[in-house]
């Protein structure tokens, strides 16, 4: 259950190759889904918010970043 008196909620999702794993409430929730992407860079690049739950929702804010690949990988 989470606590939405205030009509916000938080949502943080990580995207990688294969995995968009998505945190709501602080944490409180967790969904986990695995998917197959087509290259996706520059202008070809989308991201699509939907809600699937019986009342409208507005999205205040979306940011997106991208992350660069780590310089050192499991000490090698």
């Amino acid at each position: 259950d989470t606590d939405i008196t205030n009509g916000k909620i938080s949502l943080r999702s990580l995207i990688d190759r294969s995995v968009v794993e998505s945190f709501g409430a602080g944490g409180k929730a967790c969904i986990l889904s695995r998917v197959y992407p087509s290259l996706a860079i520059g202008k070809n690049a989308r991201l699509y918010v939907f809600n699937n739950g019986k009342a409208e929702i507005k999205v205040s804010q979306l940011t997106a970043w991208e992350t660069k690949k780590p310089v050192m990988m499991n000490g090698a």
